[in-house]
């Protein structure tokens, strides 16, 4: 199952453990926390020793805020999180092919991880999505199928063919958020097993955010933290739906106009997971705050001149640090992440630089 026979959302309901003398002795990869993880065998485990990437403290408009580097994982971004979990769940439970709908990385994530474990893949994307992470998907081997319009145009493809195949969905299908949690796990294993004050994540489908808060609450309830961080969604200004939700105290996600933006990956109009989303915000006494197209320029003209190539999604993350600094508190510790390499991104990149010069 991805979804429930009522057509709703699904949930793990899992009691994860941590035994921190036992990770500590283990490999650096999100593995480290089996327990943690619901596959039933090791033996269905896909995976290119993923995880554990940089957490990097950077210096942004002043201030010391920590950075997780997951542009580094092994298809580029930060997917490989709930890929690597859910297509081990594919292999446990023995499916051959699975379709899935993407802006483009969990897309080529997916593609990558079922290229292991020889799963047949046909991956759907809206047309207009960057050449780079299209190329990235066809070389895993994976089918590929671009659809005209929307990115909610693509998802609602995808559903009719999800009627006959396995819907390897990283919104739908709740394995993903599974991996996609350990991006807390491991934030609070770096920082001494202690939980950061605030987490300031892009969203879009909430596939980051909804994983941390999941495994903020995993540690929470297992007695290692003692709070849940405070979340701070960011989205593009051109694209900003949960953003008006919560400002306006709205009960639904609203229709909305949008607008083309550089943040490709998180211009989600109609985020199937939005009321989880803000229901996950409000319960870590969080907020919402939107970039705008300058501001997400230069934030990826700072990081670049700073050694980090990211992908322009990434920069939206970063614009949205140095608007929540405007009234951080000068001792929080704040933990953002670089979502994805700028590789993935190649002409959107070069267009930047052009109007750079």
């Amino acid at each position: 199952m991805w979804r429930c026979a009522c057509q709703g959302l699904l949930d793990i309901e899992f009691q994860s453990t941590f035994d921190l003398e036992r990770i500590g002795a283990r490999p650096r990869t999100l593995w480290r926390y089996r327990e943690a993880i619901p596959i039933a065998d090791d033996a269905h485990i896909v995976s290119f020793d993923e995880g554990f990437t940089p957490l990097t403290r950077i210096d942004i408009d002043g201030r010391a805020v920590w950075f997780k580097q997951d542009h580094l994982f092994p298809s580029g971004s930060y997917k490989d999180r709930g890929a690597s979990v859910l297509v081990s769940k594919l292999k446990e439970l023995g499916i051959s092919r699975v379709v899935e709908d993407s802006s483009g990385n969990a897309g080529a994530a997916i593609a990558a991880y079922c290229a292991s474990a020889r799963i047949g893949c046909r991956i759907f994307v809206p047309q207009g999505t960057s050449a780079g992470k299209l190329t990235q998907v066809r070389l895993y081997g994976a089918e590929l199928t671009e659809v005209p319009g929307s990115r909610e145009d693509t998802a609602r493809a995808t559903l009719k063919e999800a009627a006959t195949t396995y819907y390897a969905s990283h919104v739908w299908n709740p394995f993903f958020f599974q991996g996609t949690k350990t991006f807390a796990f491991e934030v609070c294993e770096q920082l001494g097993w202690r939980c950061p004050d605030t987490i300031v994540l892009p969203v879009g489908n909430g596939t980051l955010l909804l994983g941390a808060y999941f495994g903020f609450l995993e540690l929470l309830r297992a007695g290692i933290s003692e709070r849940l961080p405070r979340l701070v969604a960011v989205q593009a200004e051109s694209c900003a739906p949960l953003h008006r939700a919560f400002t306006e105290s709205l009960e639904a996600i609203p229709r909305i106009a949008t607008s083309a933006t550089l943040a490709e990956g998180i211009a989600i109009a109609e985020p199937v997971r939005g009321r989880q989303i803000l229901r996950a915000v409000l319960d870590s006494e969080g907020s919402f705050l939107t970039v705008s197209e300058t501001e997400m320029v230069q934030a990826l003209r700072m990081m670049c001149a700073k050694g980090f190539y990211i992908e322009p999604t990434s920069a939206a993350a970063v614009a949205g640090v140095s608007r929540y600094l405007g009234h951080a508190d000068d001792q929080e510790t704040i933990v953002s992440v670089l979502t994805g390499h700028g590789l993935k991104a190649t002409e959107k990149m070069a267009r930047v630089m052009a109007e750079i010069v």
